[in-house]
């Protein structure tokens, strides 16, 4: 009884040996094989780009179409092109640095911000004004808020006096594109080539852009612009200034004096000494 077992056990032993050598060599012979093809397929690829390239095709449709449906949502796949920004990479050295230090110093992002750098050297370049002057005066203005509105009217990054210059945005759609950033930097441009021209001075167009030019004071508007001017003219030519958090400033309002006469005449709005007192203002 014993040797039976001992022959049936053997036999079992040779059964599962002979399983495992099969095993081993039908796998080793198989994975001999996948090398071999492998090998052959990469050369065949090399010789063949045109195998490559449909190889790749057809991995990317079955890649695409196990990709899940994307969710429903009310977002508009055109919304990108209403949006302003673009990135601070694709501008040139001097402009992206410009960019950079006015994210930094006025917390807006410096996609927008790149977008607006390389619109106002773009208009710089058209209207022999230094693009530095143009971000300066924004950044006095607005702060670099696209929808700032002062107590007097005055809208945009530019503070432009809409009620005054809507005529200027009539072949850009109308007045409520005072608060599309590029087109109020553009008019906000001609303003002050008409203020600068009427001036005869850099300075005194800022007085006439302001609304100050029949004022002693501005109240200190040209000196921070040309202040802001000189530290990102400095940036642009490799000399970064401190970065210091803007100072919100609160023009005086001019105080009427009452003068006696029979009946005081009042400027209609519209007329040029109402234009030239309403031309600007910082929010």
């Amino acid at each position: 009884m014993n040797k039976a077992f001992d022959a049936t056990a053997r036999g079992l032993r040779t059964f599962v040996s002979d399983v495992a050598d099969g095993f081993f060599e039908i796998t080793h012979n198989g994975f001999a094989l996948v090398g071999l093809a492998i090998v052959f397929a990469a050369l065949a690829l090399v010789a063949r780009p045109d195998l490559r390239q449909t190889g790749e095709e057809q991995l990317m449709g079955w890649l695409q179409s196990r990709k899940p449906a994307p969710e429903v949502t009310d977002l508009e796949p055109t919304a990108i092109e209403r949006t302003t920004a673009a990135s601070p990479g694709d501008l040139p050295k001097q402009q992206a640095a410009v960019a950079y230090w006015l994210s930094k110093k006025y917390s807006v992002a410096a996609e927008p911000l790149s977008v607006l750098v390389a619109e106002a050297y773009n208009i710089g370049k058209r209207t022999k004004l230094d693009p530095t002057l143009i971000l300066a005066i924004m950044a006095v203005e607005s702060s670099f808020n696209p929808f700032a509105q002062s107590h007097v009217g005055a809208q945009g990054l530019m503070q432009v006096m809409t009620r005054v210059h809507g005529d200027k945005y009539e072949s850009a759609g109308g007045t409520l594109t005072a608060f599309d950033p590029v087109t109020n930097m553009r008019v906000g441009v001609k303003v002050l080539q008409e203020c600068i021209s009427r001036a005869g001075s850099l300075e005194g167009g800022l007085r006439y852009y302001v609304g100050a030019a029949n004022l002693e004071d501005d109240g200190g508007y040209a000196s921070k612009v040309m202040a802001e001017h000189e530290r990102l003219l400095q940036v642009a030519n490799g000399r970064a200034p401190s970065v210091q958090p803007p100072r919100t400033t609160v023009r005086a309002q001019p105080i009427p004096i009452v003068t006696p006469a029979p009946a005081p005449i009042k400027a209609e709005e519209g007329s040029e000494p109402a234009k030239v007192a309403l031309l600007s203002a910082v929010s």
